[in-house]
């Protein structure tokens, strides 16, 4: 089976006068492969065309694709967004009594599933001209589980509850107190109980409006836990959150499978891997096509992932398999002090940060952790220059390209037009374009306008543009934040490696312990009282950080044996104990 795909927000026929008709080998033996469609835009005629992939190869856009798969997935297409548009193949199934896990990168259909699952979206089989009804769908899927699940939605005998993907939109549907909010789902879970165990009690004085994304984020999850339903999906539900918060979540979130349907979709492979059972697996394409596996034990389903080859399947959907090392490899690199500070501190009418004396040496990359609200940007700003320290003094002559946590395009241009007119000379190397642009996949997004850019778009232009900067210490705040797993661990890799490459310093404050693994040399630790008072220590080597900051958590890590990859030990286990007693919270060698 071949199909055509047309990514319509990259054709630009304007630019290229249409070179994808022009060579089409169809459209020159006189048979219409390609016509124009509304706007201008090519159609392809999936019928008629024989893959030969000249128009992919024609197209400077990237807007074509052509894609080969097995005859027997066109029994499984469970809906199709219309010619040559997305498609989706087969369907997860959440189990009561346990946590279902999805993994998958952005654009693959996941949240789509979910749609379908709660009964949002009635699949359509591949009908996108006839859809069909309900009682078709349910005969079409008689038989299976799917059938037996779709009916029970269908029949109104499943309560379903939604923790939505993108709660910073929030705001724009409910813009009124957020107590009110919450009074009107108070059902299974009463208001002041879900305050407590949420730690809502300043955001509920406020509207949504004056939320941040952490805040915005915990609303979501209280609304959705305190439904009373027999299926709960979950879209995401660590992002914005520090550690702390997603290990508390992930406790309430396991908690609930014990009578209930529960579901989950997370990029976050250590949170994934300490709160789901079963986990589905997405390939394809993003916006293309979407295949969902068949459902695998959380272990073996993360290691399959990052392996990039589903054997079971017959599919390879990465070219190189992810490894972790126990300690980050770094060759022949002698350190040298690049900058030294004294304490240093920051002070607000409500909130006061000290950092205790530090140095940054050349070539080292330092991971910053600690809980939201705690001062971790607060010192990234003073580094960057952006905020004045209260007592004490750093070396500003230092250069620095500091990305900052919350991203607002404010270039109206393309995405070229941005590198072109900030970093020219550096864009147009060899290193850029191997190094930087090709893990980060800016290829595609180079003609879109920056204003429009989704975040995950958004944040790897961001990455890129401060990795392009010519400085001497890089400052990157919260670079995983819109990312799936995979364009997470690419990220990680290109940070690291532009430092070693190039001799460059760099500091990453981030909440994704899989992505400091990757990309750290050493660790700044930052622990206080959240909202009150802050205190920087460090750096220190990975382990004595590690440990300290895991201390405070409470949580545990050991290697998988295969990938070596961190995973969190259950609570109350026997390694988890071993290690407590130990003082080793990072990793037992």
């Amino acid at each position: 089976m071949r199909i055509a795909v047309l990514l319509k927000d990259r054709c630009q026929p304007k630019k290229c006068n249409t070179e994808c008709i022009k060579y089409c080998p169809m459209v020159r033996t006189g048979v219409e492969v390609v016509v124009m469609g509304e706007g201008g835009k090519p159609e392809i005629s999936e019928e008629l065309c024989q893959g030969c992939g000249i128009c992919v190869h024609k197209c400077p856009f990237e807007a074509i694709k052509i894609i080969g798969l097995p005859d027997e997935l066109l029994e499984d297409i469970v809906h199709q967004y219309g010619e040559n548009a997305f498609r989706l193949y087969r369907l997860p199934v959440p189990r009561k009594g346990l946590v279902t896990g999805i993994l998958g990168p952005n654009g693959i259909g996941k949240s789509t599933a979910f749609k379908m699952l709660s009964g949002e979206i009635v699949p359509n089989l591949g009908r996108f001209e006839n859809p069909p009804t309900k009682e078709e769908v349910l005969d079409h899927f008689a038989g299976s589980e799917v059938h037996d699940y779709l009916k029970n939605v269908y029949d109104k005998k499943f309560r379903t509850s939604l923790k939505p993907q993108y709660v910073d939109r929030l705001p724009m549907v409910f813009k009124g107190p957020v107590i009110d909010l919450l009074k009107k789902v108070e059902e299974m879970m009463s208001l002041d109980e879900v305050v407590a165990m949420l730690e809502l009690e300043e955001a509920i004085k406020r509207n949504m409006t004056e939320l941040s994304g952490g805040e915005l984020q915990r609303v979501a999850l209280a609304a959705t836990i305190m439904k009373d339903a027999d299926i709960y999906f979950f879209d995401e539900p660590s992002s914005y959150l520090d550690i702390y918060q997603r290990i508390k979540i992930a406790k309430i979130i396991e908690s609930m499978a014990k009578d209930k349907h529960v579901i989950v979709i997370e990029h976050d492979l250590a949170i994934l891997d300490f709160l789901a059972e079963n986990v589905y697996l997405v390939f394809g394409a993003e916006g293309a096509y979407g295949i969902f596996s068949q459902p695998r034990q959380v272990r073996a389903s993360i290691n399959v992932y990052l392996d990039g080859y589903a054997k079971e399947e017959n599919i390879r959907f990465r070219d190189y398999p992810i490894r972790f090392e126990s300690h980050p490899a770094r060759s022949n690199w002698e350190r040298v002090n690049l900058l030294k500070y004294d304490e240093i501190s920051c002070e607000y009418p409500s909130f006061k940060l000290t950092v205790e004396p530090g140095s940054i040496d050349i070539g080292e990359t330092i991971g910053i952790v600690g809980p939201n609200a705690i001062g971790k940007t607060t010192f990234v700003k003073m580094l960057a220059g952006v905020q004045q320290p209260t007592k004490g003094t750093l070396d500003h002559n230092v250069k620095v390209s500091y990305k900052p946590q919350y991203i607002t395009p404010d270039f109206d241009g393309t995405v070229i037009d941005l590198f072109n007119t900030y970093v020219k000379d550096f864009f147009e190397s060899g290193f850029f374009q191997t190094e930087i642009a090709h893990p980060l996949n800016l290829k595609v997004l180079l003609e879109k306008n920056v204003m429009t850019l989704s975040g995950g778009e958004l944040q790897r232009v961001s990455i890129a543009l401060c990795l392009a900067r010519d400085a001497e210490i890089y400052l990157l705040d919260e670079p995983s934040a819109y990312l799936d797993s995979n364009q997470r661990m690419e990220a990680a890799k290109t940070i690291r490696r532009t430092m070693e490459k190039r001799g460059r310093s760099a500091m990453v404050v981030d909440h994704d312990i899989y992505f400091l693994d990757m990309v750290s040399d050493s660790m700044m630790v930052f622990d206080g009282k959240p909202g009150f008072n802050g205190v920087g220590k460090g750096p220190f080597d990975m382990r004595q950080g590690m440990n300290m900051f895991l201390d405070k958590v409470d949580i545990t890590f050991r290697r998988d044996n295969d990938t070596n990859r961190p995973r969190i030990n259950k609570p109350g286990s026997r390694l988890d104990r071993e290690q407590k007693s130990k003082g080793e919270y990072y990793y037992s060698q």
